[in-house]
């Protein structure tokens, strides 16, 4: 429970749209960010996908680091 997975959209050195696996969701942090949340946050399959990905991706790969330390 305390591995997260954010996935963040850059432009211009600027975060403008963040996924966030322990809110569930994508927030914006600017005009162009907060309609691409909206419209993100719609589409269940897509949140089904990033949540999946926090369990394909982190959690397979929580060891890995501190074996090579």
């Amino acid at each position: 429970k305390d591995i997260q997975f954010i996935d963040s959209y850059y432009y211009n050195k600027l975060e403008f749209l963040r996924f966030d696996s322990s809110l569930g969701k994508y927030v914006g942090y600017t005009e162009l960010g907060v309609k691409n949340a909206e419209r993100l946050n719609k589409d269940t399959s897509e949140i089904a996908a990033r949540k999946a990905q926090r369990e394909t991706y982190c959690l397979n790969n929580v060891g890995v680091d501190y074996q090579t330390v």
